[in-house]
């Protein structure tokens, strides 16, 4: 009887965070046109409670998916435009002298833009990296500080970050330290031409649509525990683990491509993300637990930004996503299974 009232509870939970996935999604695709991928992997990245990074050339809509996310969900947006002459200061906040309301003047803390549920940072990479650096403790420990003042961030929290992949002028490569902070890096890709059509007609026809918000800032933390609930098979772990140390030059199961033209593969973070995330693909497919087609389906994703290939790798123009393809091919889920 009590595994029956725990299967029942279970499936409750997964019904629930279904329902409102979808409810979301429904509400972004009102504003979104295709990019189905990507409205799934930013909200899995929100549910799982990770941070992504967008990349694509202007003019997708990845400020506007964003923004719409934030109307969905009904939280505090916060959105940072970066720049090669923005310091820290600019995005965590400063310590300023103010008027003082008796007369006199007093130092007072203005909080920056980072201090939000959800974070834009708008073209990341054309910031410095001393700028670049002040995003390192909010994306891992959800907090800031500045001189002996320490400000958690408000949850749930999340940074969605966007790049251009192609103007290199005035830009900065993300370390591989802020990179790994990322949950997911989803590449965004040109409209197919129907989607072009909906475009034209959504955006030039003088009609405003509106996003209704569907949840609310206690409901998505609520969410985000039933994620970390889903247990993990220890067939699955395995799978994951293989997976990441095939990443790794000179690991047992790196293949000989990997050892050839990789600098640097993924850290034990990769490991983390590959099961938070298969665990919010499980509850969207029905199920209270994680399978290893889970982890295999949102693999690329998780790793692509994670794994940084050697210079005569790239002169021999060998790409991340082929690395990726191969290693996929090489771990055997049956081989998992059968560990």
């Amino acid at each position: 009887m009590q595994m029956t009232d725990q299967a029942q509870a279970a499936r409750a939970q997964a019904d629930a965070f279904r329902t409102t996935f979808r409810r979301i999604r429904d509400q972004v695709r009102r504003m979104m046109v295709g990019q189905e991928d990507v409205i799934d992997g930013v909200l899995t990245a929100l549910m799982a409670g990770g941070h992504v990074l967008l990349e694509g050339v202007p003019g997708l809509g990845k400020t506007m998916l964003i923004s719409s996310i934030s109307r969905a969900v009904d939280l505090p947006f916060s959105r940072i435009q970066f720049t090669p002459d923005m310091m820290p200061a600019d995005i965590i906040g400063t310590t300023m002298l103010t008027e003082a309301a008796g007369g006199g003047h007093e130092l007072t803390f203005q909080q920056g833009p980072i201090v939000a549920n959800l974070v834009l940072a708008d073209e990341i990479n054309r910031a410095t990296p001393k700028t670049q650096s002040a995003l390192l403790e909010v994306m891992q420990e959800r907090q800031v500080t500045v001189g002996r003042r320490t400000i958690r961030m408000p949850e749930p929290f999340c940074v969605m970050a966007t790049q251009n992949p192609v103007d290199q002028e005035g830009t900065y490569p993300l370390p591989e330290a802020q990179l790994d902070r990322f949950l997911f890096k989803l590449i965004v890709g040109y409209p197919s031409e129907a989607d072009y059509h909906a475009i034209i007609d959504r955006t030039t026809s003088g009609v405003d649509v509106a996003i209704d918000a569907v949840t609310n800032a206690e409901d998505l933390r609520a969410l985000r525990d039933i994620v970390r609930q889903v247990p993990v098979p220890e067939v699955a772990k395995s799978y994951a683990i293989r997976l990441v140390m095939a990443t790794q030059p000179g690991s047992a199961y790196a293949p000989e491509a990997v050892n050839r033209s990789v600098a640097l593969g993924a850290s034990p973070r990769g490991v983390q993300s590959l099961i938070l995330a298969a665990k919010v693909q499980a509850l969207l497919d029905d199920r209270f637990s994680v399978a290893c087609d889970d982890i295999a389906r949102i693999a690329r994703p998780v790793l692509r930004h994670r794994v940084i290939v050697n210079y005569q790798a790239q002169a021999r123009g060998e790409g991340i996503e082929q690395l990726l393809d191969l290693i996929l091919d090489r771990v055997d889920l049956q081989d998992s299974r059968a560990a």
